[in-house]
């Protein structure tokens, strides 16, 4: 690792990437995008399309998983979201989108009013049924500081994948208020597979590929909706910050004798173009909120909001308008009307495969990347 950069005469800096800042280099060999395959498989799940919906009131309702389950993705239900807190959660989310979009503090501190209802055990139950029923695969997740808490709950309900996802993650989650989080010993004593994130560099991921996770999230605060470097001053460049972590994959599978850790990549990915770079850069499969959220299914009507939108002491997210730009078909497999790469997103990633040569998506994780000037 190299800290090639003098930022003063005690402090050396490395130069990291963000996706924005790279692109992908056509090969001498071209193929047709329909002769790609974009399947991928964690665990005993198979998925047609490696898109995993942010666990997100404003991205996932239960009605949205089953719809991206259905298209062959997986939606992550959030379960300290509106849909454990309120048995109708419509008129809140109406509310929320009715918000002032120019008074923030204001807006900021009536979600905090509405998210301060207590989370329901029963409407845990109720909203993973919900989705289990409709013949998709189930998944939801819980923060750290929340998993002790109800995470009984969760498996008595029945997920097939259970996420814990927070700003950051590490492998154990220390607290002086609450019963701490090992999460070898969790992940150890669960009978289903987890994946836990964010990571955003390689010692921090190989110590959760360390802890039994079946897949890491790469990504710190890199949403559209996060202001998490403005007030906390810490930021993830995510192209060198998936690489970093697919080298962990990579070096992890050989301490472990063969044991493969799917690198999902999270945040910061707003655009088709952002998702085929993820890929070639050694992600599995990357987990979307403001695409998904720009769909006419989207509980957030067109505005996007995160956990860290309402935090009750640090907010570190904002409201932010999306839009919207068709259904959840259109903004998953087209016919695309917008030349933003906001829809079709994945023609967009079977026709960058096409043109770089590879036929599925462990070879383009091998694709040639530059750095742009």
């Amino acid at each position: 690792m190299s800290y090639d950069i003098e930022l003063g005469r005690s402090k050396r800096a490395r130069r990291t990437f963000n996706l924005d800042e790279i692109a992908l280099v056509p090969s001498r060999r071209t193929r047709d995008p329909q002769d790609v395959s974009t399947h991928w498989q964690i665990d005993a799940y198979k998925f047609d399309i490696p898109v995993v919906g942010a666990p997100m009131d404003s991205v996932m309702s239960p009605e949205m998983a089953i719809a991206l389950g259905r298209s062959g993705g997986l939606g992550v239900l959030d379960l300290e979201g509106l849909w454990t807190r309120y048995e109708d959660p419509q008129p809140v989310l109406d509310e929320i989108a009715d918000l002032s979009a120019e008074n923030v503090p204001e807006a900021t501190r009536r979600m905090q009013e509405l998210y301060s209802a207590p989370i329901q055990p029963e409407l845990i139950k109720t909203r993973l049924a919900e989705i289990r029923d409709a013949g998709v695969i189930v998944s939801g997740s819980l923060s750290p500081q929340r998993v002790v808490e109800h995470y009984k709950t969760v498996l008595e309900a029945g997920v097939d994948l259970f996420v814990i996802r927070g700003t950051t993650v590490s492998a154990e989650h220390v607290s002086q208020n609450q019963e701490p989080l090992d999460l070898k010993k969790f992940i150890y004593d669960l009978d289903v597979p987890v994946i836990v994130g964010g990571a955003a560099g390689y010692t921090p991921a190989l110590h959760l590929m360390r802890t039994g996770a079946a897949g890491v999230l790469v990504g710190f605060g890199g949403g559209a909706s996060l202001r998490t470097e403005s007030i906390l001053g810490i930021h993830a460049a995510m192209a060198t910050a998936i690489s970093d972590v697919a080298a962990a994959r990579r070096d992890y599978l050989d301490e472990s004798g063969g044991r493969y850790v799917h690198v999902i990549a999270d945040g910061g990915l707003g655009t088709s173009g952002d998702i085929v770079k993820a890929i070639a850069m050694g992600a599995d499969a990357v987990m979307l909120g403001t695409v998904l959220a720009r769909a006419e299914q989207a509980p957030g009507q067109g505005w996007l909001w995160g956990a860290e939108s309402h935090h009750q002491h640090s907010p570190r997210g904002q409201r932010t308008r999306v839009g919207t730009v068709g259904s959840l078909e259109e903004v998953l497999n087209g016919p695309a009307r917008h030349v933003d790469g906001s829809s079709n997103i994945i023609g967009a990633l079977r026709r960058a495969m096409a043109t770089t040569g590879y036929s599925d998506l462990k070879e383009f994780q091998r694709a040639e990347v530059v750095i742009r000037d």
